[in-house]
């Protein structure tokens, strides 16, 4: 994997709301086509959903140059940090966006929370070996969340996996 050196990562302001959008969408209408379903939600957000979730929570984008290549968002649920909307170019996926963006989520909250959580849908092998990977560790479904894959990470773990991070 090549890692891109002059990536920065930074807070999304409502200004990059339609740049996010557009990146989900190409992101998702993979993970939409191998799963039959496009009516996922982050196929099927809408623009001002972008700019709430922008406005009212932790959205984090990596930007290279003056493009948006990658976003990712966090929330805080009591001492657990949710970590979801994982979205990569698809023209640069596989180059270390994703992990750095999952490591900058961890290293900022790291101190706040008791755990992280992620899911991926079944088919998604590709997300699923980059999570375990990154430390993530398969764990129970919650019940209704079927047939998702929910895997978790405590924060001590946080930098003990350095391949792809640095």
């Amino acid at each position: 994997m090549t890692q891109i050196a002059d990536l920065t990562i930074a807070g999304a302001v409502t200004e990059d709301a339609g740049e996010v959008l557009t990146l989900q969408r190409a992101a998702y209408l993979t993970e939409g086509a191998l799963h039959d379903d496009f009516t996922l939600p982050p196929l099927v957000e809408t623009l001002d959903e972008i700019r709430a979730a922008i406005t009212g929570g932790e959205v984090r984008k990596a930007v290279l140059g003056t493009r948006i290549v990658g976003t990712v968002r966090a929330r805080l649920d009591g001492q657990t940090c949710h970590i979801g909307r994982l979205a990569v170019a698809p023209d640069l996926q596989g180059h270390g966006i994703g992990s750095r963006l999952i490591a900058d989520v961890e290293q900022r909250w790291a101190d706040r929370v008791a755990r992280f959580e992620l899911f991926t849908g079944p088919k998604s092998e590709p997300n699923i070996r980059l999570y375990r990977r990154l430390g993530y560790h398969d764990m129970p479904t919650p019940h209704g969340a079927e047939p998702l894959v929910f895997l978790e990470k405590l924060p001590s773990r946080v930098g003990a996996v350095e391949d792809g991070l640095t």
